[in-house]
């Protein structure tokens, strides 16, 4: 094999796994971002669980308030019935008092209706309070996780760029140029092998001169249909035929 080959091969591998490592710290981001909505939105069920126990608590309250104000009456239209000697005034003072407790019934089996939901709702908030603690306990450690690996990754990514420059440089120019612009346009596949006459990266079939001069090692050979940098080994057609 060529060295400008081998060392081509292993500039190749150094960009794989460069790429590699890269696009794992491009999908960090997101993960991170739908853990986050995923705490957010069981955070966000039980604030609305508790806003409903609120809502209802504040009706009920309400319904109490109206209660105690026609009890109020019922003691004022009393006094005035004991007050009054006409007979006319006595049952108009009657009629309002059965007026009033007929609205305090209706009063209170709406508060005890009231009081039945917020009994459920109630159990809706700690079960919303557990889902949410759960959640965040999952999150917490998930995106811990996360954190060590990207912090990982990076040291990795770091690492992996730190030579690849003298990697890079180790190539002959034109060698390099040519691998480079490659690079750009196919993308990690720049060098392919050729097995039973066919290109490792489009897949078509090679004439016979183009197979015997790659297998010759003499010079860089492209691949007259997509262009990449061919190279064979004799393994190459047995790794295939098994």
């Amino acid at each position: 094999m060529l060295q400008v080959i081998e060392k081509l091969l292993i500039l190749q591998e150094r960009d794989r796994l460069l790429r590699k490592v890269q696009d794992e710290l491009t999908r960090i981001g997101p993960e991170r971002q739908e853990l986050q909505l995923r705490l957010a939105f069981s955070q966000s069920a039980l604030e609305a669980a508790k806003q409903k126990v609120k809502h209802l608590e504040s009706d009920r309250k309400k319904l109490e308030l109206e209660v105690e104000a026609k009890k109020q009456l019922i003691e004022r239209y009393s006094l005035q019935q004991f007050q009054t000697k006409k007979n006319e005034e006595y049952r108009a003072l009657a009629h309002e008092i059965e007026i009033c407790k007929t609205a305090i019934v209706k009063l209170d089996d709406e508060q005890i209706e009231l009081m039945e939901q917020i009994e459920a709702v109630q159990k809706e908030v700690a079960a919303a309070a557990q889902t949410a603690a759960e959640t965040k306990r999952t999150v917490d450690s998930r995106l811990a996780d996360i954190g060590a690996r990207e912090t990982n990754l990076k040291k990795e990514l770091s690492e992996l760029q730190s030579n690849r420059g003298a990697l890079a440089e180790a190539v002959d120019a034109s060698a390099h140029a040519k691998y480079e612009r490659l690079l750009r346009q196919k993308g990690q596949n720049v060098l392919v092998g050729i097995q039973h006459g066919v290109c490792g990266g489009c897949h078509m079939q090679l004439s016979r001169s183009i197979v015997v001069t790659c297998q010759a090692d003499q010079e860089l050979v492209t691949c007259p249909n997509c262009g990449r940098i061919l190279y064979y080994t004799p393994d190459m057609d047995l790794a295939v035929a098994e």
